[in-house]
């Protein structure tokens, strides 16, 4: 899938979660969307020619700083990885 319809789907997903996401997957998704966007807005800024894959890539990185850092509890770390995981299905 190339990059620009990946980015698009994801978007759709994350704007389709307000119609029928329950508390925890609201927050997840709130939380996994504003790292999405950050990866996405920067390489939009720095001109990068990114694969769906290197997006994730970079993604995943943050998330995993993030966990390091204490930013979630370990259940709101387990509804992250459950959308997390819904949205790299997306670029299948």
């Amino acid at each position: 899938m190339p990059y620009s319809n990946y980015v698009d789907a994801a978007q759709r997903f994350f704007d389709d979660l307000v119609e029928h996401a329950d508390d925890d997957q609201l927050f997840a998704g709130g939380y996994l969307r504003g790292h999405f966007d950050l990866a996405v807005g920067y390489a939009q800024v720095e001109n990068l020619a990114l694969s769906p894959a290197e997006l994730n890539e970079q993604i995943e990185q943050s998330l995993v700083k993030a966990y390091h850092n204490g930013e979630l509890t370990d259940t709101d770390r387990d509804h992250v990885v459950v959308i997390w995981e819904q949205v790299k299905a997306l670029a299948s």
